[in-house]
């Protein structure tokens, strides 16, 4: 190789190496904004499962097939679950003692909303309670709906237009309602 080539060839590497350098740096304020909050809108996972806690006792299980998070100014954001949910709930214990399912859930700050198919089971009184739409307030333990509902226990059937109760079913009020009762005949 002759002296021009070989001050060719090291120009050529001297420029792709320069190239090289140069062009990967961002600046510092391009790669702070492209990790800003507004410009990461939320997260998509599938096969969720997601457990809570307090103490180090399992409170709840909640699979489900796809989780939608969004991020908004407050903290709180919002978490979907298009495709359905469903959830169990344990004493402290780890015995489940209620699950809940629906078709669609929503999930923003304190209030979860529930849509298709709604089915909340209480193991330790066997009650079960279905509606098309259901709103659980978590902060004051209430659930409200003002679509049909129906309470199924042993020995009786209720439906009504729209429930008010508390979060475990141990009281709640129902407009509109008609029941089916088993009465003892004692005559």
């Amino acid at each position: 190789m002759n002296r021009f080539h070989k001050i060719l060839f090291w120009c050529n590497i001297t420029a792709v190496v320069a190239v090289m350098l140069f062009s990967c740096g961002n600046p510092d304020a391009v790669v702070m904004d492209m990790a800003s909050d507004d410009t990461l809108s939320g997260i998509t996972a599938d096969s969720v499962t997601f457990f809570r806690s307090d103490s180090g006792n399992v409170q709840l299980k909640l699979t489900a097939p796809r989780l939608v998070r969004r991020e908004s100014n407050d903290e709180n954001g919002e978490m979907e679950f298009p495709l359905g949910f469903h959830a169990f709930f344990f004493d402290n214990n780890m015995n489940p003692n209620s699950e809940i399912s629906a078709d669609y859930g929503k999930y923003v700050g304190d209030l979860i909303q529930a849509t298709g198919n709604v089915v909340i089971i209480n193991y330790e009184n066997d009650e079960r309670m279905y509606s098309d739409k259901l709103f659980w307030y978590q902060d004051v333990k209430m659930i409200y709906t003002r679509s049909h509902v129906r309470i199924v226990t042993p020995g009786r059937d209720i439906e009504g237009d729209s429930l008010v109760a508390k979060e475990d079913l141990s009281e709640y009020t129902i407009y509109y309602g008609r029941a089916t009762m088993e009465v003892e005949d004692n005559l």
